[in-house]
């Protein structure tokens, strides 16, 4: 864990590049033939931040133009459209030599102080260690009691469990959108009967083509996360998914949908 762990935080800390509000940033040593686009997300996430020091992202909107290679950093260029003193709209563009890997829309929001209202949620206890899962991409502690591969058509519906190691919160937000990217298409496919995540390139293709992540609170991720999510589509070659992350206490933190390719091979 600690080895993919530290190589994740690695790929979170951008470098300034040449060009105007431009940054590079390291890819994960995954021995995948593209990158993750939870790496991405999570990038974004940081380069927004760099690019506007005095302000929180408050959203992400990524859609994703082709496949990054792992052997090339990727060089982030931010655009300003827009900064006032409390809020800042960016636009960042993914790059590598054979072109745009990925846009996103980041908005930007100082933390205010005012009114704060919630529908309640009912969050269940953290599953014991027996629950513990392992996501392979995910190196920190993950628990769910219901299995992501079923043989059997199931509602398309997962609950996970979620905690990093200790951590600067500044990285909290590029972590839960790099989490949030994992396990949307598996849960769609809770849905079809016979066919699982375990076999992507052989029953089915997919790559997710757009993601968005909104965050609503201040919070940590070396405590407790609950991820639910739900994907109730899979249609044309496509799937939806969406879910929220919520805290132990039921607190709403922050919310994220995504779109994906869903292409079955017969």
């Amino acid at each position: 864990m600690t080895d993919l762990w530290s190589d994740l935080l690695a790929c979170l800390e951008l470098r300034a590049a040449e060009g105007d509000l431009a940054f590079e940033g390291a890819n994960q040593r995954l021995g995948y033939r593209r990158l993750f686009g939870g790496q991405l997300l999570g990038q974004f996430v940081r380069a927004g931040s760099s690019a506007c020091p005095d302000k929180a992202v408050k959203s992400v909107h990524a859609l994703f133009a082709r496949e990054g290679r792992p052997d090339e950093p990727v060089r982030y260029e931010v655009t300003r459209h827009h900064e006032g003193s409390t809020f800042a709209t960016l636009g960042i563009v993914a790059r590598q030599s054979h072109g745009v890997m990925a846009t996103a829309s980041v908005s930007m929001h100082v933390l205010e102080d005012g009114q704060d209202h919630q529908v309640p949620f009912h969050v269940p206890a953290v599953p014991g260690e027996e629950h513990a899962v392992d996501l392979n991409l995910l190196p920190w502690d993950t628990r769910a009691v219901t299995d992501l591969d079923t043989p059997k058509s199931e509602a398309p519906e997962y609950e996970l469990w979620m905690r990093t190691p200790a951590v600067a919160p500044e990285l909290t937000p590029a972590l839960t959108a790099y989490a949030t990217d994992l396990t949307l298409i598996g849960t769609a496919l809770r849905q079809v009967e016979g066919v699982g995540q375990y076999d992507a390139n052989k029953v089915f293709t997919s790559a997710v083509t757009a993601h968005t992540v909104r965050f609503h609170r201040p919070f940590r991720t070396d405590s407790w996360l609950l991820l639910r999510q739900h994907s109730p589509l899979v249609a044309h070659g496509r799937c939806y998914g969406h879910g929220d992350v919520l805290t132990q206490e039921g607190s709403l933190v922050a919310s994220y949908a995504q779109e994906a390719l869903l292409r079955f091979k017969n």
